[in-house]
């Protein structure tokens, strides 16, 4: 699912479950400024959990010396952050049983 089959689906939703109609435009930008708090959020070292759906963290990735392809040269690969997923219990239920 992309972000604006995302939009589209919870102006629908919104729509059939008997609430005034929410114009598309609307319903992006709650997307966008919910997508824009969780990146701050994380930006910020801070963990995410979203209960029944999962929790969403960072990683220290050490550096490291890695190697170019094109010369072989060794190069030093800075640290970095990534970003983790740990789904909950009831998506991996979902997931697993269809």
């Amino acid at each position: 699912m992309t972000k604006s089959e995302l939009v589209e689906y919870l102006a629908l939703q919104w729509k059939e479950n008997g609430f005034s109609a929410v114009r598309r435009a609307e319903m992006q930008e709650a997307v966008d400024r919910i997508f824009d708090l969780l990146a701050a959020a994380l930006a910020m070292g801070d963990r995410i959990e979203l209960r029944g759906f999962g929790s969403f963290s960072l990683h220290n990735i050490p550096a490291r010396q890695g190697r170019n392809p094109r010369t072989g040269e060794s190069v030093a690969v800075p640290p970095k952050k990534a970003v983790h997923f740990k789904p909950g219990r009831e998506m991996r239920a979902q997931v697993d049983h269809g």
